[in-house]
């Protein structure tokens, strides 16, 4: 080989390796998306979630819808029955959807509450159990069977004069003491909670809309918290970004704000709290309403509490707008989102 053709060999190896070199310094610093999907194909390791007593198993396509059928907007509460059975709520004809605990679609109801049914609880009375379930577009609140019966149908409180129409009037969540006595809020309308008597009689009303003790500013969600020696109403203050504490007759104990991000509903299991927060993450506290741990924190921003994210951009393992969380008797908890392409997930207690 000539000393000329030395030399353009040297050449030639020195581009080769600076290529070589800038590919790689280019792959360090590409952006995230560019290698999302195929990150996302070869995520098949179980997605575990949370700490301690409270680590579950995000369990892949749970629920499971008979052909042809879809959940459409799911903006509504899950609750669980004495038989295991978990009830959910769309915005379609199929306002309460019924599953067995391993995701088998058992059964659908409703088509008159087509289009707003939001929250729900159940209830045993005389040996039978029973659903309550608001309704924020038709303007009432009603108890049926399990079975979809209805048995009656309510409007909003004409004692507390704070309303002159119906259409005032957008219930969002219901709740029971231990007597027998329940709540209902009306977060979507004049912000107040209402207390009913067992036979569903008014006793009274507090709240109206602000931010000072007492006062309420989207009060989604609604429970009676049994953790303590005395029961309390416990308020997701939605807008106010805090839970705030009320006496069973409705004055103002307190508030919890710490580690919140716009808590709509909560269960209570033993002396822990999970609370959904809307904001892309489920929220669990102990019995002092400390953090225990968040779950599926959604990492991005722009997708947290946004109803329209399709679902090729969900990611297991992380929540969009979580609505209302449950606990099953076994510790697995279910947890209802607010998409309009619908979503409920299962995470599996991890013993």
């Amino acid at each position: 080989m000539s000393n000329a053709q030395i030399r353009q060999a040297a050449v030639s190896r020195r581009k080769f390796l600076i290529g070589v070199g800038a590919g790689l310094t280019a792959s360090a610093v590409a952006p995230r998306s560019l290698f999302a999907s195929s990150a996302r194909v070869t995520r098949d390791k179980p997605v575990i979630l949370g700490r301690g007593a409270h680590t579950y198993e995000w369990v892949k396509g749970w629920a499971k819808l008979p052909e042809g059928m879809r959940f459409g907007n799911t903006h509504g509460a899950v609750v669980i029955d004495a038989q295991g059975r978990i009830l959910m709520n769309t915005d379609t004809e199929n306002a309460i959807i019924i599953f067995d605990p391993d995701g088998k679609f058992i059964k659908a109801w409703g088509k008159e509450f087509k289009g707003g049914t939001h929250g729900m609880a159940l209830h045993k009375e005389g040996g039978a159990e029973y659903v309550y379930l608001t309704h924020h577009t038709r303007h009432e609140f009603a108890k049926c069977t399990l079975d979809g019966e209805v048995v009656w149908i309510k409007g909003y409180p004409e004692e507390p004069g704070v309303y002159q129409k119906a259409e005032e009037f957008r219930p969002t969540g219901v709740a029971f003491a231990p007597n027998g006595d329940f709540y209902v809020t009306d977060g979507y309308g004049k912000f107040w909670v209402h207390q009913y008597n067992s036979k569903a009689e008014y006793i009274r009303s507090w709240g109206g809309p602000g931010s000072e003790p007492g006062k309420l500013k989207q009060p989604h969600g609604i429970w009676v918290d049994t953790r303590g020696k005395t029961p309390t109403v416990v308020v997701a203050d939605r807008e106010n970004n805090r839970l705030q504490i009320f006496s069973l007759d409705g004055k103002h104990i307190g508030f919890v704000t710490d580690e919140l991000r716009r808590p709509s509903n909560m269960d209570q299991r033993g002396q822990d709290l999970a609370i959904a927060d809307l904001a892309g993450r489920v929220t669990i506290f102990d019995k002092d309403n400390k953090l225990i741990t968040h779950l599926g924190d959604n990492p991005d921003p722009a997708k947290r509490a946004k109803n329209g994210v399709p679902p090729e951009q969900w990611v297991d393992g992380e929540f969009i707008s979580p609505h209302c969380p449950r606990w099953d008797a076994q510790g697995n908890l279910y947890v209802l989102e607010w998409l309009s392409n619908g979503r409920i997930t299962k995470l599996k207690r991890v013993k």
